[in-house]
């Protein structure tokens, strides 16, 4: 395997160079998030609201750190939830902790989802808090959740405004644990024309991508992995895969 790792390695690099292929990934971003093409897919039944590059990603990540605790910030349909739990049951499967965990957080659980959520297979491995991500009692009931746990991965994918994000990662991030990663969603915000966001709070300059620039000044313990990003080419997350390096 060592001479195909090796090569796969090589050809990531290379795709990160390219810029015909950069290019084409770029326009592709552009004209599927406009079709809101993310609304196509589901997990086992629930809407994901992800592109299928990430959710490779994220079954990577998941395989390698084999976390104890996933902890994501924004709910929607379940999906995302769904899928980490489904991850953690094969790991589990595999001679992965058996009582590894998903925790979901989310200003508004709507009973139907919640009721959905609550009678799939998958929701053994999970709980969920409603109300708002960055309120000092919602952080003190994760950083309870996540007191005792070896290896967290923290998903951040709820209101994408700078000033909310730089506080989920001021509250979440230091949970990573070492070697694991604090992924930070739609990033991509940043690098799309601000008439695609008509009747949001967030537009360039004001996004999780910029949330993520300012936190790494300050925060020398992470690193931003182009890696995943020259993997994938294809993503909302450009620049929001954060590995925890110290």
């Amino acid at each position: 395997m060592k001479p195909f790792e090796q090569e796969v390695k090589e050809q990531i690099i290379a795709n990160g160079q390219n810029v015909e292929l950069q290019t084409s990934a770029d326009v592709f971003m552009k004209t599927s998030l406009a079709s809101k093409y993310s609304y196509s897919f589901s997990w086992l039944g629930r809407p994901i609201i992800q592109y299928p590059q990430d959710i490779l990603a994220m079954q990577e990540l998941i395989w390698s750190i084999q976390p104890d605790l996933i902890i994501e910030t924004g709910i929607a349909h379940g999906g995302s939830l769904i899928f980490s739990a489904s991850m953690l049951e094969l790991n589990a499967a595999c001679g992965g902790s058996q009582v590894a965990e998903v925790l979901g957080v989310d200003i508004d659980i709507r009973a139907h989802n919640r009721e959905a959520i609550e009678a799939h297979p998958m929701s053994k491995r999970i709980s969920m808090i409603q109300g708002s991500s960055i309120a000092p009692d919602i952080i003190a009931q994760v950083k309870a959740k996540a007191a005792g746990k070896q290896r967290v991965l923290v998903c951040l994918d709820s209101n994408h405004t700078h000033e909310h994000v730089l506080a989920e990662l001021e509250a979440y991030a230091p949970l990573t644990s070492v070697g694991s990663y604090c992924v930070v969603f739609d990033t991509i915000v940043e690098d799309m024309p601000a008439e695609m966001f008509p009747d949001r709070p967030w537009e360039p300059g004001n996004n999780p991508k910029t949330a993520v620039w300012e936190y790494i000044k300050a925060h020398p313990e992470f690193e931003i992995d182009k890696q995943v990003d020259h993997k994938l080419l294809i993503s909302v997350a450009p620049d929001g895969y954060l590995k925890r390096v110290r």
